[in-house]
């Protein structure tokens, strides 16, 4: 199965701007002049800061996951079934509870 590339894109600028551009009707190709600034102030929101707080949280415990792929090439790792299936129904009771 072949999958086409889209034919129809959008120009960078106007995907990065997010805002109308002026037009110019002067025959000049030169862009118009940018009045410059000493500060400049970006606010961002709290999902923002959100996201970015998000992206500093490490996602696994770096030492246990050495310790159990250890474990697996000395093939002394053992599943214990149990335990899997308690936290499997407690990871999709906390994941339905929170739709709700």
């Amino acid at each position: 199965m072949k999958i086409d590339k889209p034919s129809n894109t959008l120009p960078a600028a106007a995907i990065a701007e997010g805002k109308p551009r002026a037009v110019s009707k002067g025959k000049s190709s030169s862009p118009p002049a940018v009045q410059q600034s000493d500060s400049i102030s970006v606010s961002l929101g709290s999902t923002s800061t959100q996201l970015h707080a998000l992206a500093s949280t490490p996602v696994a415990d770096a030492g246990k996951v050495a310790e159990i792929k250890q474990a697996i090439i000395d093939g002394c790792f053992k599943v214990n079934p149990e335990i899997v299936a308690d936290r499997l129904i407690e990871t999709v009771r906390d994941l339905v509870g929170k739709r709700v």
